[in-house]
């Protein structure tokens, strides 16, 4: 039996005007203990991929300003998840697609002379690039530095961290990455958080963009024709 494949949707919230600000789509697979994160989202065959990302952003258009989907760098060099990202920026407009860039390591390694080229590409298309997960694992600032001039946005993931915002070390980076979202004029989304204390923290930043659980859980999106036992709790 083939594996099944939804996205759970998770509000971006804007606390300026405390309205909904986009939507980040987490791609989910449904195991018999409900749905959890694949073990390997590299595994996923790209097929699969263009196929839910397409059926997916049909049902999102004109509901939000951005919806936001995360491709690992083996995706984005993939010619077929690349011409499904191209069609469900179509049928979202005039939202606009984030293409969020993880820091999850792909079995073969590619610079950035490799994706740049792929990126540019997206931004003719209308879309957005996003840096997801700055600060750790590979996607640290000399790492990124020469994707930088093609972003809009940049997310700072408490989750990412074994100690909370309450950490003068990542109190340290967070500063760091204020700093460089102004510097270059972007978007800097902090998600992560959890409770009314990592909110409350969060506010001295004068971070606006917010994610986290705090603010609403990822919940599936149904597509026609999916049975009602789809609907699992939604899991780590």
């Amino acid at each position: 039996m083939q594996p099944i494949y939804r996205y759970f949707v998770q509000p971006q919230l804007n606390l300026l005007n405390n309205t909904v600000y986009g939507y980040e789509l987490l791609i989910k697979q449904l195991t018999p203990d409900g749905w959890r994160l694949p073990e390997s989202f590299a595994a996923i065959s790209p097929q699969v991929t263009s196929d839910l990302l397409i059926a997916t952003t049909k049902i999102l258009g004109l509901k939000v300003r951005y919806c936001a989907v995360n491709i690992s760098r083996e995706q984005l060099v993939d010619t077929t998840v690349a011409n499904a990202i191209i069609q469900s920026q179509v049928q979202l407009y005039p939202a606009k697609l984030v293409v969020e860039l993880t820091e999850e390591r792909s079995p073969k390694s590619y610079p950035d002379t490799m994706l740049i080229p792929h990126l540019r590409g997206f931004i003719e298309h209308g879309m957005q690039i996003s840096l997801d997960d700055v600060g750790t694992g590979i996607n640290d600032f000399k790492s990124i530095q020469e994707i930088l001039p093609l972003a809009s946005e940049l997310k700072f993931a408490l989750q990412n961290f074994r100690s909370d915002i309450k950490d003068p070390k990542i109190q340290q980076k967070l500063h760091f990455w204020c700093a460089i979202s102004s510097e270059y004029g972007l978007r800097l989304i902090l998600e992560g958080i959890e409770d009314a204390e990592d909110d409350q923290l969060s506010s001295h930043f004068d971070i606006n963009l917010r994610q986290g659980y705090y603010y609403g859980k990822p919940r599936l999106l149904r597509l026609p024709g999916d049975p009602v036992d789809f609907e699992y709790p939604a899991t780590n």
